[in-house]
Formats: C-alpha cells, structure tokens, sequence
C-alpha cells in the first residue's frame, strides 16, 4: 500500500459565469438570453441577499477572489485540487454561489417549476457542451455530470444521454422535485433508466431542492417575507434532505431497479448515517412487517429484495464535508456505499481548509476505511483509472499519515 492516499471529490461544481454561457446556447436563443439573464441575475441577487445571508459570503469570498475562479478557470482549478490533495472529482453545475450558473434554470436545482421546456433544455445542453470541454483536459481525472431536464420529454432525455456519452460524460443529474409531472415510479421514464443502464451512465440526485415556497413565500426571492415568516429557514435545513431520498423512495418501490439491476444512483451532499438508516429502516419495515399492512393488499410482490438491499446494490452516497461524527456511524449503513466530497466553491465546504479537515476528521482513523471513504468507493463506483489516480496522488495526494 503506497504512502499517498488517492482522494476522489463527489462533489464539486463548475459552470461559466452566466452571461459567458451565449457562446454555447444555441443562436436561435440568443435573443431570449439577452432578455432573460439580467432577470437570472437580479434573481440570484435577491435570493443571495435572504438565502446565503451575503455580508457572511462576501467575508468569506473577499482573500479568496482569484481562486474562486476556479469554478470556471481550468488552471485555476487544478491547482485547487492539487492543494486540496484530490486526483480526482465529479462535476456538478452551479447555482447561486458564484452566479457561475447555466442560463434558463438549467442549474444545480433542475426545476421545473415556472420553467419552459425548450429554453430548459437549451440551457442544459449549453452547460453540457462547455463541461465536455473543461473534462476533456484529462477525461480520467475530471468526471462531469450532465444536466437532464428529463421530466419534459423521455425521448428527448435518451437522445441526450446518447449524445453525453458520444462526448465523454457519463453521468447525469435529473430533477429532484417532479411538481406537477408524473413522478419516478411511472413506466414512461422506463426507456430512460434503460439507456442510463446500458451505457453505463450514473444518475445523481443533489441536495437543494425543496418546495422553496412553502418556507420562504410564494414571491419569494422577489419579496422577502421573513418577518411573517418566522424559521422558513429552519425548515427548510430540517426537510431538504427529504427531497434528497425522495426520488429513490419512488424508484425503489416502483421497481425501477428490479427491472434494471445494473442502473446506479447517487445521492450527494444529504446527510449520511444518521439519516439514511431510519429512512430504510421505514422501507423495510413496510416490506417485511406485512401484519401492519395486509390489510392494503399485495404491494410488494413485484420486488424480489427489500428496498434496503437495492440501495445497498444500486445506489452510493456522496458524503459531502462528512464530519466525524457520522463517520463513527459508518458501520449502520455500510462503509462500502460513503465517498467523500469537497462541495468546491461553496462556503460550507471544505476548501480552502481541506488539509486541516482531514487532520480533524481522519486521525486515529482505520486506514482501511480511510482509504475507501477518501477515493476507494468512489473508484470502485464510477469505475475509474486507479493507476492514473494513483500517479497523480503520489505528487498531491494526503500522506497516509493523517491516519495514525
């Protein structure tokens, strides 16, 4: 076992500044972006202003400027993961943090909620075509995960999944929320779990969304509504993770991966084992228990294993800036599904503090599960070059020293 430990990211993020997408948006849409991105922006402005609590993110932001750029500057951003000591990471769009978000609500939220399909999808398709090109400067070590707006149209969702894979992504995120759409459990989405599963794509679900409404106002970033609105955003920190799970609640009772045994998902930045157990606790539970629910009639005959079981098989968790505490827990869930994440650029993350994170979080550590949590999983999941992670870690990665 070699002295540097191979750190895989599953979580980080990158997109252009929003203005700078135009040269990747289809011309016919130009004239609808120039309209739509100073609203994009006066939005994020506003919702900056109640969500982030601004004066806190511009302290953070303010030593830091330049190699925040790293967001959307690929030098930038490789001399970010050589001080983070990563040799690898998955690559998420943006948001609001540093306005470096896809046009039309293609980004990190997906949601379709006041959304028009075709603009959507052409803000989704601008970012996927700029992440084929940031990846391409080394494909093995920069996985990027593309933006599906799948709930408008499963034929056109296909044809783009196609199109991801003929261009080196293998990997997509679709909406977390449906809103008024049919849901995940319904056969239409069929031909797209098939795609997903014989190409080799992962499906990723990444914390954020909620039903943002319910906690901030129904005009809200518009109008600010906090006063009558007293802890929306306690509430909100208390249910997001919900939404997370949300999808696969759908997908593993609807027999989404029964019928396709080898699609994988993932969820990423929501909670680990001090969440994630009881919730599969409680779908087990109407599994097995069946004298608590014979009464409903037979709704699980369709499953050949306990709900539990297909997200031991079929799913991972990105565990993003896991602290301690879960980690001590790991055993409840299974060690083998927990790979690490950084959340770069984001202020909650580990970066630009991630040597001192591991020092915290790794010592006295088993190194076996070091490992694994740090880049192993993650390797084994997404089926990454370990021998070329492994040469950039002897030149970067953390010494396995952190451990002990």
């Amino acid at each position: 076992m070699t002295d540097r430990v191979v750190v895989v990211s599953t979580d980080c993020h990158a997109g252009l500044p929003i203005a700078e997408y135009r040269p990747y948006v289809e011309k016919q849409y130009h004239e609808m972006l120039d309209v739509a991105v100073p609203v994009q922006v006066e939005m994020m402005d506003k919702a900056e202003s109640s969500f982030l609590i601004k004066e806190v993110n511009d302290a953070w932001r303010a030593p830091i400027k330049e190699k925040l750029k790293g967001a959307w500057n690929y030098d930038e951003r490789v001399r970010m993961l050589a001080a983070d000591g990563i040799a690898a990471e998955i690559i998420f769009p943006d948001g609001i943090t540093e306005q470096n978000t896809p046009p039309f609500g293609a980004g990190l939220g997906l949601s379709p909620r006041e959304m028009v399909p075709e603009l959507q999808w052409a803000g989704a398709m601008a970012h996927n075509r700029w992440l084929v090109e940031l990846c391409s400067n080394d494909p093995e070590r920069h996985l990027g995960v593309a933006s599906i707006p799948l709930l408008w149209d499963v034929q056109e969702a296909v044809e783009a999944v196609r199109w991801c894979v003929e261009n080196g992504l293998r990997a997509v995120m679709i909406p977390t929320m449906w809103c008024e759409h049919d849901p995940y459990h319904h056969v239409k989405y069929d031909p797209f779990w098939e795609a997903c599963e014989d190409l080799g794509v992962i499906i990723h679900f990444h914390s954020g969304p909620a039903p943002h409404p319910e906690f901030f106002g129904k005009d809200w970033p518009v109008e600010d509504q906090s006063d009558s609105l007293p802890g929306a955003m306690g509430i909100y920190v208390s249910e997001v993770m919900w939404w997370l799970y949300r999808p696969l609640t759908f997908m593993i009772w609807g027999g989404v991966f029964e019928r396709f045994p080898r699609l994988k998902a993932m969820i990423v930045e929501g909670g680990t084992m001090f969440m994630l157990p009881p919730w599969l606790r409680l779908l087990d539970h109407n599994y097995t228990d069946v004298q608590f629910s014979a009464k409903l009639g037979d709704f699980r005959s369709h499953l050949s294993m306990k709900p539990s079981d297909y997200f031991r098989r079929n799913c991972g968790i990105g565990a993003s800036c896991v602290p301690r505490s879960d980690l001590d827990l790991r055993n409840l869930i299974g060690t083998e599904l927990i790979m690490w994440g950084s959340d770069f650029p984001h202020p909650e993350g580990t970066w630009p503090n991630t040597e001192q994170y591991y020092k915290d979080t790794f010592s006295n550590f088993p190194e076996e599960d070091g490992r694994k949590i740090l880049g192993g999983n993650a390797m084994d999941f997404y089926q990454l070059n370990e021998s070329h992670l492994q040469s950039i870690a002897n030149d970067i990665g953390p010494k396995a020293s952190l451990f002990h």
